[in-house]
């Protein structure tokens, strides 16, 4: 427990709500490459531990801050819907809504620590605890309940079918084959194992910065939690085809999560986050060291 990264935190949550969480998670996708890119070279990795995943811009307190912010705000009007986690929240002029943004930095920071140091549970940290973080902020500001509210008579859907099925595990598949085999050319070509355990953050910060599109309008799906567990579990496996297995898994469980946790919702619960930290626990007892941390 790190006292000047725990007050830290309060910042990140901030700059979270301020920004808007999606623009923090961005800037958390291009601080993963510049890290990981040198870590992969032999360089520090200093910008990954303390930047990208820690206190300023950590998924756990920047992400997860902008995400309990947007969901007070939609609860007190002023936002169309908590569900908006692509609007910066400066602009609404509102103190509060900043300070709960900091607040579940806060919050955040506390819930990463205990997962990880105290439970020592062997999966990814920042996921989970965005996870718990959102659950936090959907019962204490939204009123849709756990996987939201259907109007009487209205089917739900909680897989996608038909060609958007097949497209999903096409998005998988791809993804996890590029990195499965891009892995495997590193171990092949004698990459250090610093650049090899460095590529499934590589690929995570590509995947994060690529919703840029998605901000400024584009149709581009979030797949960094296909891109992180299929090279962790190329990696981890020393295996390329695991990457390709991975990815399709990953791809069809975060949409099963999407439609579950945020249709008919009106706060935001991350499935890409919810995706990693299961699937992390799932690389880890298979081909890792298990449930929690040795």
């Amino acid at each position: 427990m790190d006292v000047f990264a725990f007050i830290g935190a309060f910042g990140g949550g901030i700059i979270g709500a301020y920004i808007g969480a999606l623009p923090a998670f961005i800037l958390t996708g291009v601080i993963a490459i510049a890290g990981a890119a040198a870590a992969m070279a032999g360089g520090a990795d200093a910008s990954i531990g303390f930047v990208a995943f820690g206190s300023y811009l950590g998924p756990h307190i920047a992400f997860a801050g902008g995400v309990a912010a947007a969901a007070y705000a939609g609860k007190k009007k002023m936002l169309q819907s908590g569900t908006d986690i692509l609007s910066p929240l400066y602009g609404l002029s509102d103190p509060v809504t900043l300070l709960v943004g900091g607040g579940f930095g806060v919050l955040g920071f506390v819930v990463h620590y205990f997962a990880g140091s105290i439970f020592r549970l062997n999966t990814d940290l920042p996921g989970i605890t965005v996870i718990v973080s959102a659950l936090i902020a959907r019962f204490a500001f939204g009123s849709s309940g756990l996987t939201g509210k259907t109007e009487a008579g209205e089917k739900r859907e909680y897989v996608t079918v038909g060609k958007g099925f097949f497209c999903n595990g096409l998005l998988g598949a791809g993804i996890g084959t590029a990195a499965g085999f891009v892995y495997q050319s590193m171990a092949s070509g004698g990459a250090s194992q610093a650049a090899i355990g460095n590529f499934p953050v590589l690929c995570f910060g590509i995947a994060a910065f690529s919703l840029i599109f998605t901000q400024t309008g584009f149709a581009v799906p979030s797949t960094h939690h296909i891109a992180l567990i299929s090279a962790l579990a190329a990696v981890t496996s020393g295996n390329p085809v695991m990457g390709t297995v991975f990815g399709i898994l990953t791809a069809l469980f975060g949409d099963i999560a999407g439609k579950v946790f945020n249709s008919h919702c009106d706060t935001h619960i991350d499935p890409p986050a919810c995706t990693i930290f299961i699937f992390t626990f799932l690389v880890n007892v298979l081909f890792g060291n298990g449930f929690f941390l040795p």
